[in-house]
């Protein structure tokens, strides 16, 4: 079902700061920023050969990311998973009862659509993206 690990995603306060962080302290470079609406988050992406690293600030107080920073503090999210067919193995995870946060694909970053697997699931927050223009 999963082709790769697509990317990793780090909540992040203030994504102005961190990307300065990760481009001084790493030497990695930011590919795109981008507002995501529908999850009411900000985005930086920085893109290597291997991982990608994603980095995620709430717009709001009343997001899930803000409660997670909270609670948790600045930190690993998620970690993303690549499929070819989002549809495909939507309907594969539903067969097998995963407990999903959301039962269709929602609009992710850049064109990409996405599924979340409950973090009860595996301790953590598992997202499943077809990234646009695949199938």
């Amino acid at each position: 079902m999963f082709t790769n690990i697509d990317h990793m995603a780090i909540c992040v306060k203030d994504l102005n700061e961190s990307i300065k962080k990760y481009e001084a302290e790493l030497g990695l470079s930011y590919s795109y920023r981008e507002i995501v609406n529908d999850q009411g988050v900000e985005i930086a992406f920085f893109e290597s050969k291997k991982i990608n690293i994603e980095l995620i600030q709430p717009l709001t107080t009343i997001n899930p990311v803000h409660k997670y920073i909270e609670k948790k503090g600045e930190g690993l999210h998620h970690i993303a998973f690549q499929v070819d067919d989002i549809e495909k193995s939507l309907n594969e995870l539903k067969k097998r009862q995963f407990s999903l946060i959301n039962h269709s694909p929602r609009n992710g970053t850049n064109g990409s659509k996405a599924v979340f697997i409950h973090p009860k699931q595996f301790g953590m927050l598992i997202e499943i993206v077809q990234n646009k223009g695949e199938v």
